[in-house]
Parts: structure tokens; sequence; C-alpha cells
């Protein structure tokens, strides 16, 4: 059954946190943090209809001025989401450049900015290119249950961490995964087309079965048309199973009160990008910076039950030893030293380093 995530690092274990989760089949992706987005085509950063921020460090917010730079007078919107105080940060950025011409782009360009406190409250505001990006329509905002975005086909949620400071974690849950039963497809005389993902989100969306659908296809004998109800073509061609769930989880403290926050958001994940950013022969440096060790995320891991670990945020100290960071990971987590490979490059050859829990 195709997977609806295509998750990948922004950047290689050692660069700037990042993660880029592709829609397939929306023509549009997920990012979550903003760091230095350069590896990221201009083609790839024009999918991106919602960003996740999980603080405003240099490392996860400098890429905010590169995306505005490829967006602007070819995007319409782009929704953002951070932890206190990002409508102003976000403001500021906008404020630092003179616009007295960006009214006249044919494309207009709005960027609603939501920003979430660790007690679920906070405000949104708008930016847009229309009237030189000033702040417009701010209002408070909340969330119930942690959940920033809610859509037919996935959620994304989010629980404050300790990072010395307010630090978002994020969980992107596909809701349901519908594949479609191409015999029974064709036992009832149908042909596929667009159609069928019209269908997929009037279920997961919970249109009521009688809901009219419009069936066209094309095949040898021409066009098609008809008009069907929706629970009967769910019921006849779509098979359910359960979405993918990724847990992005970076720049936090070891502590107990972390823990249980990132219990309650990502028990059973099904794949988790964690910060893994010291040996645990530096956990003294860690504990100084704020960070986790590599045993320490992959102790976390283990107590989530996470059926995959992709380690990330490496500090630059071990650029010779990325393999010391992933063995340790994985020996906490469950596996063994080896299992991944020595060189944790590319988000091409992260499959060389991501090993499913057994």
């Amino acid at each position: 059954m195709r997977q609806l995530f295509d998750a990948s690092l922004v950047n290689d274990p050692s660069g700037d946190p990042g993660l880029l989760v592709d829609l397939r089949g929306e023509r549009r992706a997920l990012l979550f943090d903003l760091g230095d987005v350069a590896r990221l085509p201009p083609r790839k950063l024009l999918r991106v209809s919602h960003v996740f921020v999980s603080h405003a460090h240099l490392d996860h917010f400098v890429g905010f001025d590169a995306l505005l730079r490829v967006v602007l007078g070819r995007k319409d919107r782009i929704v953002l989401f951070g932890g206190p105080g990002f409508v102003d940060r976000v403001e500021h950025k906008l404020l630092a450049y003179t616009w007295n011409v960006v009214q006249r782009y044919a494309v207009a360009l709005d960027f609603d900015v939501h920003e979430l406190a660790a007690d679920g409250a906070g405000r949104r505001a708008r930016f847009s290119s229309r009237h030189g990006f000033v702040r417009e329509g701010e209002t408070s905002w909340a969330t119930e249950g942690g959940v920033l975005l809610d859509e037919p086909l996935l959620r994304v949620r989010a629980a404050c961490v300790d990072h010395e400071m307010p630090c978002l974690a994020f969980l992107v849950e596909e809701k349901a995964r519908a594949r479609v039963a191409k015999d029974r497809l064709a036992a009832l005389g149908l042909g596929t087309g667009p159609w069928l993902r019209e269908l997929k989100q009037a279920l997961l969306a919970g249109a009521p079965p009688e809901a009219p659908i419009l069936v066209r296809w094309r095949d040898r004998a021409g066009e098609h048309e008809q008009v069907r109800r929706v629970g009967e073509l769910a019921a006849a061609v779509l098979d359910l199973g359960p979405g993918q769930r990724i847990g992005y989880v970076t720049d936090l403290r070891f502590t107990d009160a972390n823990r249980r926050a990132l219990g309650a958001l990502l028990a059973g994940v099904d794949r988790l990008f964690i910060e893994s950013v010291f040996l645990e022969v530096d956990a003294a440096q860690a504990a100084r910076k704020n960070h986790l060790t590599a045993r320490q995320a992959g102790s976390i891991a283990r107590e989530l039950g996470a059926r995959s670990v992709v380690p990330f945020h490496f500090s630059p100290r071990y650029a010779a030893r990325t393999a010391a960071l992933v063995d340790e990971l994985l020996a906490a987590w469950g596996g063994r030293p080896g299992d991944a490979a020595a060189d944790a490059g590319t988000p091409e050859d992260e499959q060389t380093w991501t090993r499913a829990m057994r």
C-alpha cells in the first residue's frame, strides 16, 4: 500500500536540522524547521504549504529569508507555526526589508502565522504582500490536544519540551491509508481516474454514505461518467489500513518531564527523527548545551516503541565519527553496533543508517 508521506532530512545529519515531508499525490509538502535550506531546489520549496518551526535559534530559522525569496511573486500562501513569540519574530524578519513595489506583483503572498504557548493558548496574524507585509488580523488562537493542522488525510500535533526555553516537538500522522482493490474495481466495470482520490478524501473526511460522487474515467472504449454514492463505492473498492506516524524531535534536555511529554505525543510512532548531538562520553557538555546524547536519544526511542529511528543534528566535533553516534543510538534503542553504516551522509543515503526495529 503506497504511503502518503515521503519524509527526508533537508541536510545531512551534521547540518542544520530540518525535515521535508512530501505528500505523494498532493503536489505539496510540509517543512519542519527552517535552517539552511540551500539543498532544497526552488521546485521543492514551492511545494511547501505549511512550515513548523521548533524554535527560533539561528540553525532552525535562518532559512526563512531563503524561502521568502523563492516563493515571493510565485506562491499565494504559506501557513507557519511556531512557539511563544513566533508572530513577532516573523514580523521582525519581514520588517527588515523595504517593500515599496511588492504590492504590484501579479501573485500576492500571504503568510498565515500561528504561535503556540506551552498551555495550548496562542495567537495568529496575517502578513500580506498586498500591504507591504504589515501585521493584520491578529486574533487569539488555541489548540485542542496540541493539534496544529487537521485535514482529511493528515494531522499535525505538537508538544512543548524544554531546551532551557520552550521548543516544539512534532507528530505528523496519516489518518488512515486507503488502498484501491483493483480486482473489485474491475468487477464493477469501473476504471481508474482522479475520482478515486476524491473518494478517498471524502471517506477520510467523514462524508455521509449517501453523498454523491462523479465517477469519470477513460479507456479504449472512450470516456465514461457515472454518479455513484460514497458509501457504496468505498465499501466496494477501498481497503483501509492504519496510517503512518512520523515524529520530529530536536533540541531538548534529557529530563523526566521532556520524556513524559514525548511519550504522550509519540508513543508507538512508526518513524522517529530525533537529535543525537553528542556521544555519551560528552554527556556533561550535552547537559550544558541542553541537548541529547545519542544514548539518550536511543533510550527515548525505546521508551516510545519507535519502529524506526533516524538520528540527526550531530555535533561538528564528530565529523569523522558519525558512525559512533549512530551505533550508540542503536545500542540504546535495541540494535547492535555496526547495524548502521559509518557514513550517515545525504538524505538519499538515509536508508543505510536507518534500521527498522525487529
